[in-house]
């Protein structure tokens, strides 16, 4: 037994030893040093790194605090060149997950190959050809390619919404902060493109830098996925959580490609416990459960709400929400529902809210085909004290349409 317990303290030694080298080797890139030197250090002290080194690399990273955004975003695409070939795959004794048509990996991992054919066999080659020439023909061509690869905005939605979610269930946060800002930075981009390309004039240096750095960025973020998201999901969360994702992914949409098939593992999940047919009296009447969640749902209006400690308790599912909402939401802090660079947005206004400063707080915006009308209030006891955040969202382009008078006995 003693030499059982020596055998795991020597191997927990090793292990915290290797991520201390590892740390000590990005906090050197920081600081300025030489990519080639920080690689041949890592290939001659590390060699071949385990995807839950990575995953604690990052999470210290995010838990000290002390990196811009700008420089971890940096570090975080060197980290990247320094990883790539030396990452140990998993052992499968039981078959690789990902390699089931319809798990949720499998699609992603689809989609990546058709993001890559579009990169590599239409975008590149069209970028080649206005390079050359910037004929109308030849920009047309582009704004083709990059419609196209708009679409991934699904596949980063999914990955935000229904991956990150469980991955911080089990307090790895790294891929949260990192890779949705890279994501947010890649959608801009596209759409920087698709602007300037729509707008073409004789700028053409612009165009060029802007598709080489889409094109290096969306091929970075496939490599990312594959070799460091992917199998930290897949070593982290259970077949009843892949289900659930599976199963929420339609809400979202997929990216270039549908599903090669319905996920059909050979467990099935456990389905959650129906709602019990029990009554809820309140103090204007009585309603069940199931009279409850139906009325809720059947509100011309999206409702969400969160709780005193910012974590998302509920919210309704009308048949034609305005945002998309999915389970995964449920139990996670607000802040980590919205991209890093709109969070001091929400922080400032529950900040007021609990504070008292505040009682509500209306915004209205253009979405989609939809004038958005979306209000927040802060929900209090009789003792006025802070329980939480209401957040109410309509569609008021058939409000504004209202002329004239419709009364009911007409």
């Amino acid at each position: 037994m003693s030499e059982i317990i020596n055998n795991r303290e020597q191997l927990t030694s090793e292990y915290t030893e290797r991520v201390a080298i590892l740390k000590q080797l990005f906090i050197d890139l920081h600081n300025g040093r030489n990519l080639d030197e920080v690689k041949a250090h890592f290939d001659a002290f590390i060699g071949k790194i385990t995807i839950d080194e990575i995953t604690q690399l990052q999470h210290d990273f995010v838990e000290e605090g002390s990196i811009s955004a700008a420089e971890l975003k940096h570090i975080y695409n060197q980290h990247s060149a320094i990883f790539q070939g030396t990452i140990k795959e998993e052992d499968h004794q039981n078959g690789r997950p990902e390699d089931q048509a319809g798990h949720p990996v499998h699609t992603f991992k689809l989609e990546n190959q058709e993001v890559d054919k579009l990169l590599t066999t239409k975008l590149q080659v069209h970028l080649e050809e206005f390079v050359k020439e910037d004929s109308a023909e030849n920009i047309y061509k582009l704004i083709e390619d990059i419609n196209l690869l708009l679409d991934i905005d699904k596949h980063y939605s999914r990955k935000e919404n229904l991956i990150f979610p469980y991955l911080e269930k089990y307090g790895i946060y790294g891929p949260t902060t990192n890779m949705w800002r890279i994501d947010d930075f890649i959608r801009d981009s596209i759409k920087d493109a698709r602007q300037k390309l729509a707008h073409y004039h004789g700028d053409k240096q612009a165009v060029i830098g802007v598709l080489n750095y889409v094109i290096q960025e969306v091929a970075g973020m496939i490599y990312k996925e594959e070799n460091i998201l992917f199998p930290m999901a897949l070593k982290n969360l259970t077949e009843d959580e892949w289900v659930k994702i599976a199963h929420e992914s339609d809400e979202i949409g997929f990216c270039l490609i549908a599903p090669a098939a319905e996920w059909k593992p050979e467990r099935k999940a456990l389905d959650e416990q129906a709602i019990s047919e029990g009554y809820i009296k309140m103090e204007t009447g009585i309603l069940s459960l199931k009279q409850l969640e139906l009325l809720l749902n059947h509100l011309p209006v999206d409702i969400t709400f969160i709780d005193q400690d910012d974590v998302v308790r509920y919210f309704s599912h009308g048949k034609e929400r305005i945002f998309a909402r999915t389970k995964a939401i449920i139990g996670r802090t607000v802040q980590n529902c919205h991209p890093p660079r709109s969070v001091h947005v929400v922080e400032e206004l529950l900040a007021d809210f609990k504070s008292g400063k505040k009682e509500s707080e209306d915004f209205w915006i253009k979405f989609k085909d939809r004038y958005v009308y979306i209000r927040y209030f802060a929900v209090r006891d009789e003792d006025g004290k802070y329980i939480g955040t209401l957040e109410f969202t309509q569609n008021i382009d058939p409000i504004k349409a209202i002329e004239g008078e419709k009364r009911i006995l007409e």
